[in-house]
């Protein structure tokens, strides 16, 4: 039995082995454009559907399908996206006071700095997570229990000695 061929003439089985780079993540060629690019640290999935829609690009088709220089268009608006602001990760930087939106290893480094200068001024965030435990007010009661001899769960009976 023959394998079906898209309109590229590529066969099915070789359209999902293709492994296509972008911004130096790769991204399998069976997925489609839209959750594909979430794959890149730093891009969202409202930040990828608003990608498809102003380069034009169909959100359904395969990344696989991408020619060389759709995904340089890509790759350039992902560097640099004209996008609203809410839809960018790093509005009015501390530092800086600018709006950015950090890709990769940018935005783990910046992350790993911003948990570091909360510690030192010693708020109550970076003393969470100088303890190990939850920053954002979840409940601590039955989760985030790292030392079981100090837990408060059901313990059993011991049984008497004899």
């Amino acid at each position: 039995m023959k394998e079906a061929e898209n309109k590229t003439g590529i066969s099915a089985k070789q359209d999902y082995e293709k492994i296509v780079r972008i911004l130096s993540t790769d991204i399998r060629g069976g997925m489609k454009i839209y959750p594909g690019l979430t794959k890149i640290k730093g891009v969202s999935w409202s930040l990828s559907n608003a990608l498809c829609k102003k380069l034009n690009i169909d959100k359904n088709r395969k990344i696989s399908s991408l020619t060389a220089e759709e995904i340089t268009r890509l790759s350039e608006f992902i560097k640099k996206p004209a996008v609203p602001l809410f839809l960018l990760n790093r509005r009015n930087d501390f530092e800086t006071g600018e709006n950015k939106h950090l890709l990769r290893e940018e935005l783990k480094l910046q992350t790993e700095f911003d948990i570091k200068r909360l510690k030192k001024i010693k708020s109550y965030r970076g003393l969470r997570h100088s303890l190990g435990q939850p920053a954002r007010g979840q409940r601590t009661r039955s989760h985030f229990r790292t030392n079981k001899k100090r837990s408060v769960g059901v313990k059993k009976k011991q049984k008497p000695v004899k």
